[in-house]
């Protein structure tokens, strides 16, 4: 009885890549086939990737985690809300930092021999240490309210109000520092704000530590105005118990807003680029694996010989069928690699010259990858069984 042989998995592997040693330009050509679909997968999904990460960080500039509650008056109530409030929004668990401003209702004046009905329309509000973290705030010049200077009378003055008081800039360190008249006292002026954007409101105020207010301006401590920022996926649901936090007895005072729609717009950007994403990769991979149909049906067609020798010295069908899908599969593994390799250069030098964050993403290249070897795969699958399916006499008569 004739026993068939088997195949190890180093022989299958050896017979697999015969073709592909003998044939080694035929085989560089369909391996470039492949080369080229995973590097336009690479890039088709690394460059508008990185173009992503660039767009997304301009529209978190712009707010997605900030939120405002406001004070609204009613006949019952005055326009503030409790003096715990604060403390109360920051234990909720989404937040990562609170911080409030409150209308002191005192006027500033650039001297005291300015008309005591003139305060430039701007606005002096009591401010907590923390506030520059939940509105992303900057300081242009000199410094900002710290756990000392908060307590004395000292002040920050918003760029629009830094303006109308006269001031463009602040002398340097160790000069002494100009002074604005608010209420009936002098305070030193410590330090100027950059624009911010995200609260313009404090660009036309004057605004003086939360303990100063106490002390100098007959300042309650009702908070008017609570910025804070919170993780981004969670910004509905902290808009949603804002008002029950911030005012338990009276939420219906409480005003939420939100600085801009940029979030709707960043998840909206998302969601269309994932898409985009996906139906070019599908389409970089049909056209590799077409490529390495065409080729193997070829290969078929040329080694006819090899094929019909092969069956004459006793190999059966299921190891011509394995030869011919090895080879496939190395074609397209090889391609593949060499593919991921010229698209991630390319993708990095193109992110790093636009100036965008490189994006390259290792689970969906390693997917890209293996779905290259599956498609070589899946390619193969018929020119290997019209491979096997070729007797001894027809493949050897046909040379």
């Amino acid at each position: 009885m004739i026993r068939r042989v088997r195949l190890s998995p180093l022989d299958l592997l050896d017979v697999g890549l015969l073709g592909i040693r003998t044939r080694r330009a035929r085989a560089a050509f369909s391996a470039l086939g492949i080369a080229i679909g995973i590097a336009t997968t690479v890039l088709v999904t690394g460059v508008p990737a990185s173009g992503q990460a660039a767009l997304l960080r301009e529209l978190s500039a712009l707010g997605t985690d900030h939120l405002q509650a406001r004070a609204q008056s009613d006949p019952d109530s005055p326009a503030e809300f409790p003096e715990e409030s604060v403390a109360m929004v920051g234990r909720i668990g989404p937040v990562t930092v609170a911080s409030a401003v409150a209308n002191t209702h005192a006027l500033v004046r650039r001297n005291d021999r300015t008309d005591t009905g003139d305060g430039s329309g701007l606005t002096v509000l009591a401010a907590r240490p923390d506030l520059l973290r939940a509105v992303d705030g900057k300081v242009r010049s000199g410094r900002w309210l710290d756990a000392v200077t908060e307590r004395f009378p000292t002040v920050v003055l918003g760029s629009v109000a830094a303006t109308r008081l006269g001031f463009a800039d602040l002398p340097a360190a160790g000069g002494p520092g100009p002074s604005v008249f608010i209420g009936d006292r002098w305070f030193t002026v410590v330090g100027i704000l950059a624009r911010t954007p995200l609260s313009p409101d404090l660009d036309r105020s004057v605004l003086v530590g939360w303990e100063a207010a106490r002390d100098h301006l007959r300042f309650d401590g009702h908070p008017t105005v609570i910025y804070l920022r919170c993780r981004e996926s969670a910004v509905e649901a902290v808009r949603e118990v804002l008002p029950a936090t911030i005012s338990p007895v009276r939420p219906g005072q409480v005003v939420v807003t939100r600085p801009s729609d940029a979030l709707a717009a960043k998840r909206a950007t998302e969601s269309n680029f994932s898409t985009l994403f996906l139906g070019l990769a599908a389409i970089a991979l049909l056209v590799g694996g077409i490529g390495v149909a065409n080729t193997m049906v070829v290969s078929v067609l040329e080694r006819r010989t090899e094929i019909g020798l092969r069956r004459a010295l006793g190999a059966h069908r299921g190891q011509i069928r394995a030869q011919f899908l090895t080879e496939s599969a190395a074609l397209a593994a090889l391609g593949g690699v060499a593919g991921t390799l010229i698209g991630t250069v390319a993708t990095v030098g193109y992110a790093t010259w636009q100036g965008w964050p490189v994006v390259v993403s290792v689970p969906a290249t390693l997917a890209g990858l293996g779905g290259a070897v599956v498609v070589g795969v899946l390619a193969g699958v018929y020119p290997s069984i019209r491979a096997s399916r070729l007797t001894p006499t027809e493949a050897l008569a046909s040379t």
